[in-house]
């Protein structure tokens, strides 16, 4: 019986790590238009990559469906901003013109994670 429970713990472990690290990225490019909508669900972003030109701004509205606490704000470290997500209501985020390089956005604990990628 013990086997088992070590088993099935080790499985959920191995879960959560492929969830939140492993899993393959949902990307987006946002090429000839300036908005996109996110989808904040299931403990992920979707998309979660995003890519963008240099010297365009962009309209990102983020779409809260999961209650988790952390899913209640998204935070642009990089950028020095962050968003409160309401539960089923969107939220339009205005990105500046952005440099080359990329910008990661997160919940505040940084357990739900995305990218913006400026080319």
């Amino acid at each position: 019986m013990t086997l088992l429970v070590n088993l099935l713990g080790l499985a959920l472990i191995a879960v959560i790590i492929w969830w939140f690290w492993l899993s393959e990225s949902r990307a987006a490019k946002v090429v000839g238009r300036t908005s996109l909508t996110v989808l904040v669900n299931g403990g992920v972003y979707a998309p979660d990559r995003i890519e963008v030109a240099t010297g365009q701004p962009v309209q990102l509205t983020f779409v809260r469906k999961d209650a988790s606490p952390c899913a209640a704000q998204v935070v642009f470290t990089d950028l020095n901003l962050s968003f409160d997500l309401t539960t089923d209501k969107a939220t339009e985020v205005n990105l500046p013109a952005l440099n080359p390089g990329e910008y990661p956005f997160t919940c505040q604990m940084g357990m739900y994670r995305g990218l913006i990628k400026v080319t």
